[in-house]
């Protein structure tokens, strides 16, 4: 399986200027890649193969002389980016999607490139460097180890709009996937939510991930940013404070994210999700920033693929009428928004909203793995209505401690 390792590089100024020419040649060659590619389409009538342009970098080299301070990989690299984005917009073109042409890059978008060889990992001073052929060695923080069966297939130099530059080790897997179990032991079915981010038949409900002082940050730092001139020094400066608010956002929900995703992979056999279709829910007018600011869709794809990494069953069900249903007899009911508990006027059962939809999202999901479960189970206590809210800033803090109390007391009752 294909991993990515990101680490924070720690470049001097000397460094962080010849990362920064290396990444323009790239990005100068790609613009003149893409020149060419439209030269030979009008000239033969049909696009030229990836090849046919790789192979004229060789003669680049004698009358462009920069190219020669950049490692020949690097730059068979930059022509093998054009073709995926090439590839990504026929793709987009064949599902129905209106596109139109590749563009020349200009410096604010190009803001990577990568080694595919002609790199390692060394010890140089008592610290750890990135050798990088024909560039520098740059000290790295490695703040986690890259396994010893992983195999290190490249490195992508990155620098983010905080003036940052990251490297991110592209890693295969030397073993086997796990297999997920036929009988599934402990299975649970999760709900999100804005009120409550994930509410589960285990009866922990998770608090929604509160940034909302990081957000006022953001805003009132973007106010200043939009009096200041366009192009001078000043606004440079705080536009870079922009950017590390942006940052600060994107680190701690993905962090908050990758916790609660890993603690449902390790601690269940089968995980049942509802699948969303969030692209539709953000072209709604109403609650479209709240249902960004969630995220569900990257919490799906990370639990996805911790799910296949520690050996259990992810199973996405229709999202139809999970929230109408009744767990207990399968009567639908119609419910506001703002109704907070389900009350079936069929059989008279009630509960809290979502933990009936987390229930009727685990029942699909064993219905769809093709895996029963027990009928004689009363429903006052496979569906509890009370529940515990975890606060979101002790998942993203502490790492999910109060999810494992409270998985821990509902086996002891």
């Amino acid at each position: 399986m294909y991993y990515a390792y990101k680490f924070r590089l720690k470049p001097s100024d000397a460094h962080r200027e010849e990362l920064d020419r290396h990444r323009d040649i790239c990005r100068q060659l790609y613009n003149h890649t893409l020149y060419r590619l439209n030269e030979y389409q009008d000239e033969h009538g049909e696009l030229p193969s990836m090849t046919t342009l790789r192979a004229e970098l060789p003669d680049l080299k004698q009358w462009w002389d920069d190219l020669s301070d950049v490692y020949s990989k690097v730059l068979q690299t930059v022509v093998e980016r054009l073709f995926d984005n090439l590839n990504g917009l026929s793709a987009l073109k064949r599902n129905g999607y209106g596109v139109g042409h590749l563009k020349w890059k200009p410096p604010r978008e190009f803001r990577s490139f990568t080694y595919q060889s002609g790199f390692k990992l060394d010890k140089k001073g008592g610290q750890t460097v990135l050798s990088l052929s024909k560039l520098a060695d740059i000290p790295i923080r490695l703040h986690r180890a890259i396994p010893d069966i992983a195999t290190v297939k490249q490195v992508t130099l990155k620098k983010e709009p905080t003036g940052e530059w990251f490297a991110t080790f592209g890693v295969e897997m030397d073993r086997e996937l796990p297999e997920p179990p036929e009988n599934p032991e402990r299975c649970v079915g999760i709900d999100v939510g804005i009120l409550k981010y994930a509410h589960d038949t285990d009866g922990t409900a998770v608090g929604p991930l509160t940034l909302s002082d990081e957000r006022e940050r953001l805003e009132r730092e973007q106010r200043k940013l939009s009096r200041k001139q366009h192009g001078s020094n000043n606004y440079e400066k705080q536009r870079r404070r922009v950017a590390e608010c942006h940052a600060d956002l994107r680190r701690k929900r993905r962090d908050f994210l990758h916790k609660l995703s890993a603690y449902y992979a390790r601690e269940y056999d089968l995980v049942a999700v509802e699948d969303l279709n969030v692209k539709g829910m953000m072209e709604s007018p109403s609650n479209s920033r709240n249902t960004a600011s969630a995220a569900w869709r990257t919490f799906l794809s990370l639990l996805e693929y911790k799910c296949d990494r520690e050996g259990t069953h992810f199973v996405a069900v229709n999202p139809r009428g999970t929230t109408k249903e009744c767990a207990s007899c399968g009567v639908s009911t119609e419910k506001p928004l703002w109704v907070r508990e389900h009350a079936c006027p069929a059989c008279g059962f009630e509960a809290d909203r979502d933990a009936n939809a987390a229930w009727n999202i685990l029942s699909r999901g064993l219905q769809d793995v093709g895996v029963g479960y027990s009928e004689s189970t009363p429903v006052e206590t496979a569906l509890p209505t009370g529940t515990t809210t975890v606060p979101a800033k002790r998942v993203v803090e502490a790492g999910s401690p109060a999810l494992k109390e409270r998985t821990a007391s509902a086996v002891s009752e």
